[in-house]
C-alpha cells in the first residue's frame, strides 16, 4: 500500500533544517547554475552549467557542472526521516497528487534549488572531449545559488531562435552553449547505440478541485534530451567513481531482451517488411535501425511500442550487468535523491569516497544489507509506476465517460484471443474491442501474425490498422474502456 501521509515528527524535523555554512564546501554561487523543468514542477533537485573547456590540453572539450541538492547532509543514515525515506522507496506522481519520498521542509524547500537562495549540493565537475567522451571528473560538496528557474518550453523557444523573455541574470548565449554542449553528448550517445524509443505519454492536468486543465500528450522537445544527457552523464559518473574507490553501490541495471521477446518482435518485423537478420544479437544499433525504417511506414509507433514491451525491467542491484538501453558498462541513479532513495545511498558512497566522516556518509555497516535493500527499492519503484499508471487511466475513463457514443479513429495496439486492444492516439487512451462485436463472421486469433482473422471470410484485423470505433463504456472506477465498430 502507499503511504499518504508522514508523521508529525518527521515532518517536523524536517522543518527545522538550515543553510549549512561554507566551510568544506566549493563555493559555486556566483556561477550560473540554472534549474530546467517542466512548468508544473514543485521542487528542483538539479541544476547545470557548461562552457568550454579551459585547459588548452582539451581543445574543443566541454567543461560541464551537474549540481543536485545536498538530501545526505539532511537526512542522516538512521535517523527518523531516513527510515520513512527508504520505507517508502521513492515519490509517487499521480496526476491529482504527489506522495513525495521527503517531507515538504526538505522536498519543496531546502532541498529544492530554488532561484537566488543559497544551497548545500553535491556537485560533480564533468570534462568531456570533442567526441563526448568523459575524460575527467571532480565530485565536491558546495553551496550554490540558482540563477534562474528555467523551463524545458523557454529552453526550447531559445534553441529554436523563436522570441522569449529570459529571466535576468540569464542569456540566450549561455542557453545555447547548454545546448552545444549537449549536442556533442548526443552524438557519443548515437555512437555507442544506446535505444532511441519516443514513446508518446500522456499529460494530466488536474486543479485543486478535481477538474481537468489538461489532457492530451505531452510534448517532448531537445529541451528534455539536454536534462537527460547531463543526468545520464553526472550518473555515469558516479558509478565510475565509486569503482575506483572500491565503494560498494546500488548499479542501475538493464539486461538484454529475452529471446522469446525477440521472436515475437522478429516475426511482426518480417511482416512489416522492415529488413532484419533473424537470429543476430539484438543491439541496441540493430533496434535503432528498426525504428529508423519503421518510422517510414504506418507501423511506426506499433514497432516503437513493441520494441518496448520486449525490454527486460530495469532494477536495482549491487552486482553489475550493465544497462542495454542506454548503453553503458556501468550506470548508478546520482540524480534525484530527493524522490529516489537509491539516489541518496549513491550521495553517501560518494561522501565517503571524498573522506567525509560524518553520519551523513555510507558506513560499512551500510553495505551489509545491499542485496535486501536493492530488491525492495525495485519493488517500491514497481509498484509505484503501476499506483500511477492505474490512477491516469482512472482519470482518462473519467474524462471519457462524458463522451461515450462519440466516434473516435482509433489504433490497433494490441491483439488477443477475446479482441483487440485500440488506442486513441491525441489522448494515449487504450480499451477493449471485443472479437464478440466484430459482427459477420467468428474470429480466429493467429499467433504468428499477431491478427485476427475471420474463419468464413478471412477478414483480418491486425496491429497498426486504424479503425473508426465507437466508445461504448468508461468506467472511471477500473479506468477501463471499451469500444464497438462504428
Amino acid at each position: 500500500r502507499l503511504k499518504h501521509t508522514l508523521s508529525p515528527s518527521v515532518t517536523h524535523k524536517a522543518e527545522q533544517a538550515q543553510v549549512p555554512s561554507l566551510k568544506g564546501r566549493e563555493d559555486l554561487r556566483d556561477l550560473c547554475l540554472v534549474t530546467i523543468d517542466d512548468e508544473t514542477a514543485r521542487d528542483f533537485d538539479d541544476a547545470v552549467w557548461a562552457q568550454p573547456d579551459q585547459d588548452p590540453k582539451n581543445p574543443d572539450g566541454w567543461h560541464l557542472i551537474v549540481a543536485i541538492a545536498d538530501v545526505a547532509y539532511y537526512v542522516r543514515a538512521h535517523d527518523e526521516i531516513d527510515q520513512s525515506a527508504r520505507e517508502r522507496g521513492n515519490s509517487v506522481y499521480l496526476p491529482d497528487q504527489v506522495l513525495p519520498m521527503l517531507p515538504e521542509g526538505l522536498s519543496n524547500d531546502m532541498c529544492s534549488l530554488r532561484p537566488g537562495e543559497d544551497r548545500a549540493c553535491l556537485a560533480v565537475h564533468l570534462f568531456f572531449n570533442p567526441s563526448g567522451e568523459l575524460i575527467r571528473y571532480r565530485f565536491c560538496r558546495a553551496l550554490m545559488r540558482s540563477h534562474a528557474r528555467l523551463t524545458y518550453t523557454i529552453v526550447q523557444k531559445v534553441i529554436d531562435g523563436v522570441p522569449c523573455r529570459l529571466p535576468q541574470g540569464v542569456s540566450k548565449k549561455f542557453i545555447l552553449t547548454l545546448y552545444k554542449a549537449y549536442q556533442v553528448l548526443r552524438a557519443a550517445r548515437e555512437k555507442r547505440g544506446a535505444l532511441d524509443l519516443d514513446i508518446p505519454e500522456t499529460k494530466l492536468i488536474i486543479d485543486e478541485k478535481g477538474n481537468f486543465q489538461y489532457i492530451g500528450i505531452r510534448q517532448r522537445f531537445s529541451a528534455h534530451e539536454l536534462i537527460e544527457e547531463f543526468m545520464i552523464a553526472a550518473n555515469v559518473a558516479a558509478a565510475t567513481f565509486l569503482e575506483s574507490k572500491n565503494i560498494p553501490l546500488l548499479y542501475r541495471v538493464h539486461d538484454k531482451p529475452s529471446a522469446d521477446k525477440i521472436l515475437a518482435l522478429e516475426k511482426f518485423l518480417a511482416r512489416a517488411k522492415v529488413r532484419v537478420k533473424l537470429g543476430q544479437e539484438m543491439t541496441p544499433h540493430i533496434l535503432n535501425d528498426m525504428i529508423k525504417q519503421a518510422s517510414e511506414t504506418s507501423y511506426g509507433s506499433i514497432i516503437q511500442d513493441l520494441i518496448l514491451r520486449s525490454q527486460a525491467q530495469a532494477f536495482y542491484t549491487p552486482e553489475n550487468i550493465g544497462h542495454y538501453g542506454l548503453g553503458l558498462e556501468k550506470y548508478c541513479h546520482f540524480t534525484s535523491p530527493i524522490r529516489r532513495y537509491a539516489d541518496l545511498i549513491v550521495h553517501r558512497g560518494i561522501l565517503c569516497a571524498l573522506g567525509v566522516k560524518t553520519s551523513d556518509a555510507l558506513s560499512q555497516a551500510d553495505t551489509h544489507d545491499f542485496k535486501d535493500l536493492s530488491r525492495h527499492l525495485s519493488e517500491c519503484e514497481r509498484r509505484a509506476t503501476q499506483a500511477e499508471r492505474d490512477t491516469q487511466g482512472c482519470y482518462i475513463s473519467l474524462y471519457l465517460k462524458a463522451r461515450i457514443g462519440e466516434v473516435f479513429d482509433t489504433l490497433i495496439t494490441g491483439v488477443a484471443k477475446f479482441g483487440l486492444f485500440v488506442t486513441i492516439p491525441e489522448l494515449n487512451a487504450t480499451g477493449i474491442l471485443l472479437a464478440s462485436h466484430l459482427s459477420g463472421d467468428y474470429y480466429i486469433y493467429d499467433d504468428k501474425n499477431l491478427c485476427l482473422i475471420g474463419r468464413r471470410k478471412k477478414k483480418k484485423y491486425e496491429l497498426g490498422e486504424t479503425l473508426r470505433t465507437k466508445l461504448i463504456k468508461a468506467e472511471s472506477h477500473t479506468g477501463s474502456l471499451e469500444f464497438i465498430l462504428a
